[in-house]
Parts: C-alpha cells; structure tokens; sequence
C-alpha cells in the first residue's frame, strides 16, 4: 500500500508538521512526500530550462573572450546540472524510504530524526547527533 492510499481523506494545504503530533503518521509522511515531489519537480523544471540555454548558446563565437566566458558559464551550468541529477537521486531515495517506512528514521541509531531536520533538509538521512559524529570522524580520518 503506497502512502498516499495509506493517508485517508483530503490533505489540507496548510499542514505543517508538529512536534508534539505522531512521529512519521500517515499524515506527516503524505506532507514529505508531496514535498519532495514537488522540489523534485521544481528541479526538473529548472534543467530543462538549463538545457536550453546551453542549446540556444551553441553559436560559435569569434571573439577570444566571449568565447571564453561562455565556456565558463556553460562549464558552470553542466556543473550546476551535475549537482542536481545527484539532489534528484537523493529525493528519490527518500521517496523510497516513504513508502517502506523508514523515513524519518536515523540510519545510523534508528531514532527520529526530527521534523525541524526533515523541513530543513528533507533527504536527511541521519539525525543531527549522528550526522556530525560522522562528520567529526570523517575529518580525523582525512587529517591523518
């Protein structure tokens, strides 16, 4: 049963989660679905304008320095597109987790995360102890 047949009635537009109300119920999950759908969205939206641009900017250029600043931009873009085919693979991942009950959920401690965590940062995967652990053991193991 997917999440959105497991949340029964209409979901109301101005929902926000709180964080006195059930960890991860039908309700919240619906609420992180739809929003990562829909920054999913917005993203793909603004790649197909991206590769537009990079379409519409093929004309060869004759001089050296115009040349040279739309190399630039258009290195800048296709990394910018990079980040975002990346961003695309972690809102997935967290679509799948959605559906298998399991987000929201530390990977490391299997405690919540937190709803202020997932709002900011809705493809968390780790809770925020966890999350700078890992960071802190991440940089002694780079210093040595």
């Amino acid at each position: 049963m997917s999440v959105a047949e497991d949340f029964e009635g209409e979901f109301p537009d101005d929902y926000r989660p709180e964080q006195d109300e059930s960890f991860m119920s039908p309700q919240m999950r619906e609420y992180f679905r739809r929003k990562l759908l829909a920054w999913k969205q917005e993203i793909l939206s603004e790649s197909k304008l991206t590769l537009a641009n990079l379409q519409q900017e093929n004309a060869p250029l004759p001089d050296l320095v115009d040349r040279a600043s739309s190399e630039s931009d258009r290195a800048l873009e296709l990394r910018t597109r990079d980040r975002q085919r990346k961003l695309i693979s972690k809102i997935d991942a967290a679509l799948r987790r959605i559906e298998l009950n399991e987000y929201g959920y530390c990977e490391d401690t299997g405690e919540p995360i937190g709803v202020a965590r997932l709002e900011a940062r809705p493809t968390a995967t780790m809770s925020l102890e966890a999350q700078e652990r890992h960071e802190r053991n991440e940089k002694v193991y780079r210093d040595e």
